[in-house]
């Protein structure tokens, strides 16, 4: 099968996500890496873009140059990738999606709830693919987990507690550090910090394992370091439409936690525990039974969880494998076999709605705020 050609805007030489990207993207032979505009600055985005193996005449220097170069060759991209700063992923899918190529946004997807709305309607009139880095979704425990609650397996959910809290940004000296300081940045960021950051990824994981979406939350913002506009820590109270009550923590000054992701599903008939250190393993624990852990690899999974199991039980399924589980059902669904975990800018959009109305909430002493988006209500 003739392999896809990817581009990459953005993830450039000692970026945080770029790697897992590339790594995600050519794990499979499904992609191959023909263009990029990698790095704000022109000149060291072309050398890194050439150094990666693409061909100079592909090596741009913005994603405007990428844009106006790639739209009419008849070896056009099949697919980009929008690793920058958040308040350029709006301007930039929707100009490719316009184009008539597929698009996958790190989240937030947009700034506002406008741009989100904007970015649905403008992959359903183009008939191209937006989807959205939830990639923690692509575990394949975590689609087990899915599939178990899809399936009855604990019943009715009623409660679903969730946290993506480290201490990678506790060190106040280190406000300056230009990886740190973006993220508490209004003009580069949007309205939100952490929970913006790492908070909608829980609440993307909530939904997502629950097959249920937030309706109303109610939130409390701090900022722990007074130099930072934006928060560095959150707590959500939220309910989602069939009932689930759902509770969700996010910091990034609990120093000692190196990435705290975890999620727990409480049923009627029983409970659901994953976290991202340990994801090989989801924990079930039936009522009135013991607790099991179920291995990724082991016989009996759901098919979605054995599908997007990489290696022999009892090795560890890491990181870029998530991504590249992400980039897989993307070459599915470009190829025309849509793939039903994939996330897409629908799912983008509920999460910005979700982040302004954190916001509105945090900004009325928690007052409950409807967090749909208007397009959705």
């Amino acid at each position: 099968m003739a392999r896809l050609k990817w581009g990459m805007i953005g993830g450039g030489e000692g970026s945080q996500i770029g790697p897992a990207h590339r790594l995600g993207a050519l794990a499979d032979g499904h992609f191959d890496l023909v263009a990029g505009a990698l790095d704000h600055r022109p000149e060291a985005g072309r050398a890194y873009a050439r150094q990666l193996g693409v061909a100079p005449d592909r090596a741009y220097g913005d994603w405007k140059e990428m844009l106006a170069a790639e739209r009419d060759r008849a070896d056009r991209l099949d697919l980009v990738t929008v690793a920058t700063p958040n308040a350029t992923h709006y301007e930039i899918s929707k100009a490719f999606l316009e184009a008539g190529i597929n698009v996958l946004c790190e989240k937030p997807m947009t700034v506002t709830v406008a741009e989100g709305e904007d970015l649905v309607r403008t992959a359903a009139r183009t008939g191209r693919i937006c989807a959205v880095n939830y990639c923690y979704s692509a575990y394949p425990m975590v689609r087990q987990a899915r599939a178990m609650v899809r399936a009855g397996e604990i019943g009715r959910v009623r409660l679903v507690v969730t946290s993506f809290s480290h201490g990678h940004h506790g060190d106040a000296t280190d406000a300056d550090n230009p990886r740190v300081r973006w993220r508490y940045d209004p003009a580069m960021a949007g309205v939100s910090g952490q929970f913006a950051d790492c908070g909608i990824h829980a609440l993307h994981m909530a939904s997502f394992i629950c097959d249920d979406e937030v309706e109303s939350l109610s939130a409390d913002f701090a900022s722990t370091i007074p130099s930072r506009v934006l928060e560095d820590d959150a707590m959500v109270n939220f309910r989602m439409a069939r009932g689930t009550v759902g509770r969700l923590w996010t910091s990034s000054v609990a120093i000692g936690r190196q990435h705290g992701f975890d999620i727990q599903v409480f049923g009627e008939t029983g409970g659901l525990r994953w976290a991202s250190e340990q994801p090989n393993q989801l924990i079930h624990t039936p009522v009135g039974g013991r607790t099991q852990i179920i291995e990724k690899g082991e016989g009996g999974l759901h098919d979605d969880a054995k599908r997007l199991s990489r290696v022999a039980i009892a090795h560890p399924e890491g990181f870029p494998l998530a991504v590249a589980n992400i980039y897989c059902d993307l070459a599915d669904t470009i190829r025309g076999s849509a793939r039903d975990g994939l996330p897409l800018a629908a799912s983008g959009l509920r999460s910005i709605a979700a982040i302004h109305a954190a916001v509105a909430s945090a900004k009325a002493g928690g007052a409950w705020q409807d967090a749909r988006p208007p397009m959705f209500r």
